[in-house]
């Protein structure tokens, strides 16, 4: 019998054949989701409605792993949970098989392949390193090295008009006091290096547009990187006469999405020197917000849409002397959830409620324009679920996905594996290394979003 390794154990696991290499499980037992390019063997276990993401690894990297990611989940950083480690395992002929880390599966995300498609847009990849960067940031905020940064390390879930992105594989991660600079640059370097592998891999298979150059766009993650490091820990320096700079530094941090819980401030003795440097800074600033008042559990981006249209909502009522508290549940019982109830149970798992309402949101405005009108947001609704959020393809990928996986007519060689790609028409051999899950995305619009821009920032504060 296996040893189990769980904080939080699911003993509808124990059962599971245990006792066979991952490889070589029954079909029963998986489901075929879209998934990243992988040094080990990952297959997704379906357990009544619960997905689970299992990874096959020498023990001791499970383990360390798995309390590396409870330490990151404790910490609140964007990263998949971590549910057991399955050990002591042994086959049927008596040989020891490696164990097993079991994640919970991270309901509507995508990995990296499957929003490429021949001709995605520009913008949409920089939203992409955008949500790599701050992700990498808030990483070394927290003392986390991670070691082996890439884009297959990194699962991206729709966030308003950007992404959000989180963290996969910890297995060579390590988590100290406070990073140097050069832990911090020799992670920059291996991100270097394995993404412009990523981005060449994506290129020579034809996924990646010819104005994309590899070499820019790790180029593009190094200045960003620096931008955001800068302006969330760097030292300011301004006369005694322009103290109102502080607040503007706040107010830039908080329109990044971080909240400034220390500031260490000095004044040269003279008075006419004032220097100011960010201590404490956490990521979060308006999801914390719209928690507070609605309950609502958000993507930073989707928080700061959504508290816009409460703000806008509480305008139009002329309810400004009325509590936030007030004005917000208000707003979510006759704005939110009638957006979200209307969606038909089949077409649930294509978008999270937040996701679903900021695209809501968008399709209203462009109809108003369109028809020079004020749409109601219910008749927005209505028109969003015929005209747009049938043609878009699953995203929730749980319980209920299909285990038989075809695209264009095609059967896949492995559902279980994509990247095996398509069964040749006319025997068994493997087709090309293709993942058909990009055909389904390529019928998405990532929406309208802007990239990570400090100088716009400063100009504004």
């Amino acid at each position: 019998m296996p040893r189990f390794l769980s904080a939080k154990p699911d003993a509808r696991l124990i059962p599971l054949p245990w006792d066979t290499p991952l490889a070589q499980w029954p079909i029963e037992h998986l489901v075929a989701l879209p998934r990243g390019i992988s040094r080990h063997v990952v297959r997704f276990v379906t357990v009544d409605d619960q997905v689970y993401a299992a990874k096959e690894v020498a023990e001791h990297l499970a383990i360390h792993e798995y309390r590396l990611l409870h330490d990151l989940m404790r910490l609140g950083t964007p990263s998949v949970e971590a549910v057991a480690v399955v050990s002591g395992r042994v086959g049927a002929d008596g040989e020891p098989l490696d164990s097993v880390l079991i994640t919970r599966h991270l309901d509507f995300a995508l990995p990296y392949r499957s929003l490429f498609s021949p001709g995605v847009r520009h913008d949409t990849v920089l939203r992409l390193l955008d949500a790599m960067v701050v992700l990498l940031v808030r990483l070394h905020l927290l003392g986390f090295m991670w070691g082996d940064v890439s884009l297959s390390n990194i699962l991206f879930r729709r966030d308003a008009g950007a992404f959000a992105a989180y963290l996969v594989d910890a297995e060579t991660g390590e988590l100290h006091d406070r990073l140097t600079d050069g832990q911090r640059a020799h992670d920059l370097e291996i991100a270097r290096v394995n993404i412009f592998g990523d981005f060449c891999d994506l290129e020579a298979g034809g996924l990646l547009d010819e104005s994309l150059d590899p070499l820019g766009l790790v180029e593009t993650i190094e200045s960003r990187y620096h931008e955001l490091w800068n302006e969330l820990t760097g030292l300011e320096e301004f006369s005694g006469s322009e103290l109102h700079r502080i607040e503007s530094r706040v107010r830039r941090l908080n329109a990044l999405g971080f909240d400034v819980a220390e500031l260490d401030i000095q004044t040269s003795p003279d008075g006419r020197t004032v220097s100011m440097q960010p201590k404490v800074v956490d990521a979060g600033h308006h999801s914390r917000r719209l928690m507070r008042l609605t309950g609502l559990d958000t993507e930073e981006n989707q928080a700061r849409r959504l508290l816009n249209d409460l703000d806008t909502f509480r305008a139009r009522r002329q309810l400004q002397e009325v509590d936030e508290a007030v004005v917000a549940h208000q707003w979510l019982t006759e704005c939110f959830e009638p957006v979200v109830n209307a969606v038909p149970a089949e077409l649930q798992g294509k978008r999270d409620p937040a996701q679903l309402y900021h695209e809501v949101l968008d399709y209203r405005w462009y109809m108003s324009q369109h028809e020079n009108r004020e749409v109601p947001l219910l008749e927005a609704t209505a028109g969003y679920i015929n005209d747009v959020l049938r043609t878009l393809p699953d995203e929730a990928m749980s319980g209920d996905a299909m285990v038989q996986v075809e695209g264009g007519g095609r059967r896949l060689a492995n559902p279980y594996d994509p990247s095996m790609g398509y069964a040749d028409e006319d025997d068994e051999d493997e087709g090309p290394a293709h993942d058909p899950w990009e055909d389904a995305a390529a019928q998405a619009d990532a929406g309208p979003g802007g990239v990570l821009d400090i100088d716009a920032l400063r100009e504004k504060g």
